[in-house]
């Protein structure tokens, strides 16, 4: 059974089971079962569109990345690594009624200050903002980056 959505991602099937009335879905990276909350189906949109259309291996994909922020313990939704092991692409996940803005891009700089990924994705699912990281600043991409390995 698939459950379907207005995502603003290609089609993909999401592997559902339903036990006590809740919904979980299959995660082949972890290869375990998650509960399926609104902010874990964008992710398994995101994950699935970083392999398929940014060329990322999956064997380079971390989820729920250990970020410390001033001693305290944060998680990165998604860490994508380049061919040397170093941070390539930070993906801040969303649930879909969550706006991306100011904010939700505050919150990923925050953790790239620590990573040093070259992009930042934010993604609510619908909307998504794609930025780089220059000397200076951020600049907003007009699509997705694509990985070379």
């Amino acid at each position: 059974m698939a459950t379907t959505t207005q995502i603003n991602f290609p089609a993909t099937e999401l592997q559902i089971k339903v036990v006590n009335g809740d919904e979980f879905v299959w995660d082949p990276l972890r290869g375990k079962y998650l509960l399926l909350t609104p902010e874990e189906r964008v992710r398994r949109y995101a994950i699935a569109f970083l392999i398929s259309h940014c060329g990322a291996m999956p064997h380079s994909i971390a989820q729920e990345y250990a970020v410390n922020i001033n001693g305290t313990a944060q998680r990165a939704d998604i860490v994508v690594f380049n061919r040397n092991i170093k941070p390539e692409i930070l993906v801040e996940c969303k649930a879909p009624e969550v706006k991306i803005d100011k904010s939700v891009l505050a919150q990923a700089v925050r953790y790239n200050t620590v990573l040093g990924a070259k992009y930042i994705i934010l993604t609510n699912g619908h909307q998504h903002l794609c930025v780089e990281r220059t000397e200076a600043d951020y600049k907003i991409l007009k699509a997705f980056p694509k990985i070379i390995y």
